[in-house]
């Protein structure tokens, strides 16, 4: 016989969009639910950042797979629509290469002829890849939906079908290298893999559902930014009689034994729970929010090993113009490869860059005052494991990063324009936003760091403890967040014996 969810209380540390996720679900299903925010605002990097009168998304500004958000309010008896309200941005985004640009669109016969006109010739390769990647989302898709806490869960029959599709010995560069033979086509599929922080020729070939799901199901905008997703969220959370306490900062995780029993707050005060869900990012948890000896496996020394994705040098402008330029531009470097070796391996900056600029003025009016913009504006750069001194860099690449942009967007006088300014870089992501290495997509997206060998949604150091966010399973990206926590939410409530409706399929 199921118990009541209201016998249990959790506490969840953050307020990011995979703790919210949980706390939403959870709180609906009648657990006390008390979710823990160190900051003034919720979301985390899915949170907003107001300079002035402008408001910037901190981190996401692709929202795919909406149809799994609409889910996520589903299990809740509620309409996203009735919370946020959506675009479908058609051209998906602006690309530029060297002398041209392409315009890719989740419309199908609007993208045939757009193949045709930049890379004629083409259009069967694009053809063969939205079948065949439908083919490899479809049987990778249910295994986002699992957990992986036991090296058993490799048996499951979900992802034995799954196997032969998940392209271990290719990498995502060498997949689209068959559909497509022009070397600018190729890298126009494949630059999704800067979602996981990667470079896609060493990116796992399975990722190759990645472009498949913008083309296939599009992306969209959510009016106000995407941070009222995670707004949204913490309505759903306080509706259900959850509760969100911000600016509480947590000190670390008081556990007896082998479990997880509650929280100490940097005040001293002591909050006491039977289940932790930790949302804050992995392995600033680790080496932040834990005692020396008191996790064994994800030790510093074990966590410095580890792979870890690129970082991000922003910039938010606010500026006193409007540009006719796409929702979304992305800009690559003359020599791609070379700059994402740069970003990976080497760990140095590139004088020969790639960028992308978010010109969401021109498609939401609730973000910047008439006839002025928010742009904002990010370079992916090799994360703190390099030499890089960012207190001295930081200056020099602003200026190298505005005249790229000034000579290579239709932003040709920007900085005449900018009334508003913010800057976060690789050091501020670690220091002042507690994202570890600052590397801002977690943990890399290695074979050796996936499924089992990902830390897991229900944590092995302690019982009664869970991890939500891009440092655990299914990884970063907004999608998959909300299925991290779907995932945890999911295995909490089986624990006490509350029943689960299974995860809805794909949507035709």
């Amino acid at each position: 016989m199921a118990r009541s969810g209201a016998e249990k209380s959790v506490i969840v540390i953050g307020a990011g969009p995979g703790g919210l996720t949980a706390a939403m679900i959870l709180a609906h299903r009648g657990f006390r639910v008390t979710v823990l925010e160190k900051r003034d605002r919720v979301g985390g990097r899915n949170g907003e950042l107001r300079v002035g009168e402008y408001s910037h998304d901190i981190g996401p500004t692709f929202l795919m797979m909406k149809f799994l958000l609409d889910s996520i309010f589903e299990i809740t008896g509620r309409r996203v629509e009735d919370y946020m309200e959506f675009r479908l941005l058609d051209p998906m985004y602006e690309l530029v290469h060297d002398g041209y640009s392409f315009f890719p669109t989740s419309d199908r016969e609007k993208m045939r002829a757009e193949v045709a006109r930049v890379f004629p010739g083409q259009e069967a390769g694009y053809e063969t890849f939205m079948k065949r990647e439908q083919v490899r989302f479809n049987r990778m898709y249910p295994c986002l939906q699992k957990h992986y806490s036991t090296l058993g869960s490799y048996l499951d029959p979900v992802l034995v079908r799954a196997m032969p599709h998940l392209a271990f010995t290719k990498s995502l560069y060498g997949v689209l290298s068959r559909y497509f033979g022009p070397e600018a086509m190729r890298i126009s599929f494949t630059f999704q893999s800067k979602y996981l922080g990667m470079s896609p020729w060493s990116c796992p070939g399975a990722f190759a559902i990645i472009p498949f799901i913008e083309h296939g199901y599009g992306i969209w905008h959510v009016q106000g930014g995407l941070c009222r997703i995670s707004d949204g969220m913490a309505r759903v959370v306080e509706e259900e009689g959850g509760e969100i306490r911000l600016e509480t900062p947590v000190r670390k995780i008081i556990t007896e034994g082998r479990s997880a029993r509650g929280v100490e707050l940097t005040d001293g005060t002591r909050l006491e729970a039977d289940d932790v869900i930790i949302n804050a990012d992995f392995a600033h948890a680790m080496t932040h929010l834990t005692e020396p000896g008191q996790v064994r496996k994800y030790t510093p020394a074990d966590l410095d090993r580890r792979e870890y994705s690129c970082s991000t040098y922003m910039l938010y402008l606010g500026l006193d113009t409007l540009y006719e330029m796409p929702h979304h531009t992305i800009v690559f470097a003359s020599d791609y490869e070379r700059n994402l070796d740069e970003i990976a391996n080497r760990k140095v900056l590139s004088e020969d860059f790639s960028f992308y600029v978010r010109n969401a003025s021109v498609t939401d009016p609730h973000i910047a005052p008439a006839g002025h913009s928010s742009v904002y504006i990010l370079v992916p750069v090799p994360n703190n494991q390099s030499t890089i001194d960012w207190d001295s860099e930081a200056g020099p690449f602003r200026e190298r990063v505005l005249s790229a942009i000034e000579k290579r967007t239709a932003m040709t006088d920007l900085r005449r324009h900018i009334v508003s300014e913010e800057v976060i870089h690789p050091g501020t992501w670690e220091s002042e936003r507690d994202v570890y290495c600052g590397a801002t997509f977690n943990l890399a997206h290695s074979l050796n760091q996936m499924l089992y060998l990902r830390p897991r949604n229900r944590f092995e150091e302690w019982d009664h403890c869970y991890l939500v966010g891009g440092g655990t399973h299914p990884g970063s990206g907004l999608p998959t967040i909300y299925e991290s926590g779907r995932i945890s939410a999911d295995m909490l409530s089986k624990r006490y014996g509350y029943p689960v409706d299974p995860p809805l399929p794909l949507p035709e």
